[in-house]
């Protein structure tokens, strides 16, 4: 079943996202080659519990940790650890926060220092991918408009879409209805309405789109061992156009899309 949200929600889920940006950045001033994702997670657990809010990953069917950080070829939900950050990695950071009881969920993949050209393309790629699918959130529109945007850039730019992990709903509860693929035939799915909230997302790699879930239980690798990217966003869906509830501060490439 699709929730959809009154402006009273959307307006707390925004504040949500206001600290899942502001985490973000943060997280990102430490990220620095030699630091471990533990320490990471540590800040970013005190920094979201200082500002009111809640690890929403924390406990979340059994996560340990406050936060996803993914490096290199873990696509997302890389339990931070003893993991040390080095130059040129590619390291997702994935915050969800629960705020007043709603809940706003955003990644952005940071590259460490100086990183290799077709790194920087990745990157680029699932940014420009996140864009296309963003402006398809409109009303009216279908998820499958979405997918589709998302999927047409990532695979012009010779990149891969992960096919078995999806956006989704989000709001008083971390995955709601409808999943939101990143790819897809244009036209198809749920039509989207004034008031839906959603967490567009794309995951791409450099190789094969296959991944493989490690014996954690939650850690999800490229089959092939190529990097990976993430970005996500949370949306609401307006009849001015997309809301983005979780926009960009002191990140590259950080002004609201």
């Amino acid at each position: 079943m699709i929730i959809r949200k009154s402006p009273r929600e959307i307006a707390k889920m925004a504040a949500a996202g206001a600290l899942v940006a502001d985490t973000i950045a943060y997280v990102g001033t430490l990220l620095t080659p030699g630091v471990t994702t533990e320490k990471l997670d540590a800040a970013a657990g005190t920094f979201i519990r200082e500002r009111g809010g809640i690890p929403t990953s924390e406990g979340y069917k059994g996560y340990p940790k406050a936060i996803c950080i993914s490096p290199n070829d873990v696509v997302v939900h890389g339990i931070p650890d003893g993991f040390v950050v080095g130059e040129g990695d590619l390291v997702t950071i994935d915050v969800g926060v629960t705020l007043d009881g709603y809940i706003a969920d955003s990644a952005y993949t940071f590259g460490v220092g100086e990183v290799e050209p077709e790194s920087k393309s990745l990157l680029d790629t699932a940014q420009n991918a996140l864009e296309a699918g963003i402006a398809e959130a409109v009303v009216g529109n279908r998820v499958g408009d979405v997918s589709h945007a998302v999927q047409t850039v990532v695979e012009r730019a010779g990149f891969s879409v992960v096919r078995s992990l999806v956006g989704h709903g989000v709001g008083r509860h971390y995955h709601e209805d409808p999943h939101i693929p990143n790819f897809g035939a244009p036209g198809r799915g749920p039509r989207l309405s004034e008031g839906m909230t959603i967490a567009i997302e794309p995951m791409i790699t450099m190789g094969s789109p296959d991944v493989n879930v490690m014996d954690d239980g939650w850690t999800i690798r490229t089959q092939d061992g190529s990097m990976s990217a993430h970005f996500e966003h949370t949306v609401a869906i307006t009849a001015d156009g997309p809301r983005i509830l979780t926009p960009r501060v002191g990140v590259p490439g950080g002004v609201e899309v």
